[in-house]
């Protein structure tokens, strides 16, 4: 490095040595701040900011029913079972299939009759014979007893006549007997309804012989259903014949029905007791089938009750929360017990402050203690 190099670094690097010195000198200290005082404030600190617009409405008094939940099975009011009174006969003819509304004495079913056709025929010709003997036996024994005074017959041949007579008798009755019988097996042969009702089940096959007393049809009488409901002893007391009552079976079908009677005794094992509830029309009650297991509810009357709106409900930590609205616009957040529920409202049982506002939009987004916007159409300023 020459000289004249050396002579021109040593007066720059005195320049920027000047140069820092002036810079420290010429700076103004920052003024202290002042006591209690904190940098956000010492500058002016923002209004704090809402976390949310919400809307908020006051709790409602309403008038709600009181019901009792129940479960149980469907079934049949009374099933009657139509059987054969025919033995050995032919099944030609069957008249109705499952789901068929009957009447009472309606045919359901028809044998073939030719065999009892032939029976009763027999039947009339025996009783013929036995008029006509009896007839004859009858025409003797009046001219024996117009002889008696002439001595003309013995008193045995006499009472052999008279015997005669009421034997033929006898014989007469006993064919009329044999003939009514097989007038009614012809009568058998046609299988009437016992009932009005629903056909429920058919067993009954074209050609078939079957015995006296085989199962053709079962009938559901009148049309009705029933729901036994298990109540437990505890409540079996809020319950009375004629109360009011709502089915609903898996399927969401609904329909109203009447408690008809209550069992006189409690099952030991379950603590619980049937409540028939009658069911009518089963035709119009689509949803509703025998052997379904069913869901309602007993209506026992109506009380008074704090509801509020379904959407002011935040569940959180397994419990039921309102978000109570307070003079400074900010929430606490308040542990409820919920009851009954009835459209979008819910029942309060929780004492509420006299002027209480619940957070209704947006309340599960809120924490306890978050500062709100009320929405304008709530006339909150």
């Amino acid at each position: 490095m020459t000289r004249r190099q050396r002579t021109l670094l040593l007066a720059l690097v005195a320049l920027i040595v000047v140069a820092v010195l002036a810079f420290w000198l010429l700076r103004k200290p920052a003024p202290a701040p002042t006591a209690g005082a904190t940098p956000a404030t010492a500058k002016g600190a923002a209004p704090a900011r809402p976390a949310l617009t919400v809307s908020v409405a006051k709790p409602e008094q309403s008038e709600l029913n009181v019901t009792l939940a129940a479960n149980g099975n469907v079934a049949a009011w009374q099933e009657a079972i139509v059987g054969s009174e025919s033995n050995g006969l032919r099944l030609a003819e069957v008249r109705v299939n499952v789901g068929d509304v009957v009447k009472k004495g309606q045919v359901l079913a028809v044998f073939s009759p030719e065999t009892v056709n032939a029976d009763v025929a027999q039947a009339r010709a025996s009783l013929a014979e036995a008029k006509a003997t009896a007839a004859d036996a009858a025409g003797n024994a009046a001219r024996a007893r117009t002889l008696a005074q002439t001595g003309a017959l013995s008193q045995q041949q006499i009472n052999q006549y008279q015997t005669t007579e009421q034997t033929a008798k006898a014989r007469v009755e006993a064919a009329e007997a044999v003939l009514a019988a097989q007038q009614v097996r012809g009568r058998n042969t046609r299988v009437l309804a016992p009932d009005d009702g629903v056909i429920s089940a058919r067993t009954a096959t074209v050609g078939s012989v079957v015995a006296a007393g085989t199962e053709l049809f079962k009938l559901i009488r009148q049309g009705r259903l029933e729901w036994r409901a298990e109540v437990t002893s505890a409540e079996l007391g809020r319950i009375a014949v004629g109360t009011p009552a709502t089915v609903q079976s898996a399927s969401g079908a609904q329909v109203q029905g009447t408690v008809r009677s209550i069992a006189p005794t409690v099952d030991p094992q379950t603590r619980n007791a049937l409540v028939y509830v009658d069911i009518p029309n089963v035709l119009q009650n689509t949803g509703i089938k025998a052997g379904m297991f069913a869901s309602g509810d007993f209506q026992l009357g109506r009380s008074n009750a704090l509801t509020v709106p379904q959407a002011a409900i935040v569940p959180r930590d397994g419990f039921n929360h309102l978000l109570l609205l307070q003079p400074d616009n900010r929430v606490s957040q308040l542990k409820v017990q919920t009851g009954r529920r009835v459209g979008e409202r819910v029942e309060i049982l929780t004492k509420l402050p006299a002027d209480a506002q619940v957070v209704v939009q947006g309340a599960g987004f809120l924490n306890d203690g978050d500062l709100v916007r009320v929405s304008a159409a709530e006339g909150k300023p």
